[in-house]
């Protein structure tokens, strides 16, 4: 009985050490995948915060802004000084629309290390 339970230890031996060593992979993995999200989630908070804190501030100063150039105008020049305002308004949201649309094309892949020690481990299962 002890011949037949080491020859069926030695059998299993080298499936129970690839088995080892894809579990071992798979839980390095994971650890990567959850640190990629950690960075993610606090890059998308840290520009969420500052995004809006700039919305705010440029709101702000662009009321102030119209409401002084409607006021310098408004005797001699008011439908044509707000008929300006607006159409700088219009310029610059569409600049800003056409750099946040290119700004989400060219967004970076999301999990692009673990994406890459993924191929990096399918390459050594094949040479093997």
């Amino acid at each position: 009985m002890t011949i037949d339970t080491q020859s069926q230890r030695a059998k299993h031996g080298p499936l129970r050490r690839i088995i080892g060593s894809v579990f071992a992979i798979l839980h390095t993995r994971l650890e990567l995948v959850g640190i990629e999200l950690a960075e993610e989630k606090d890059r998308l908070l840290a520009v969420l915060f500052l995004g809006l804190a700039a919305m705010m501030l440029a709101t702000m100063a662009l009321i102030a802004l119209t409401v002084l150039i409607a006021v310098t105008f408004w005797d001699t020049f008011r439908w044509q000084a707000l008929a300006g305002i607006a159409i700088v308004y219009a310029l610059a949201a569409l600049f800003c629309a056409v750099r946040a649309r290119n700004g989400l094309r060219n967004a970076p892949i999301v999990f692009e290390a673990m994406l890459n020690e993924f191929d990096k481990d399918r390459e050594i299962f094949r040479r093997h």
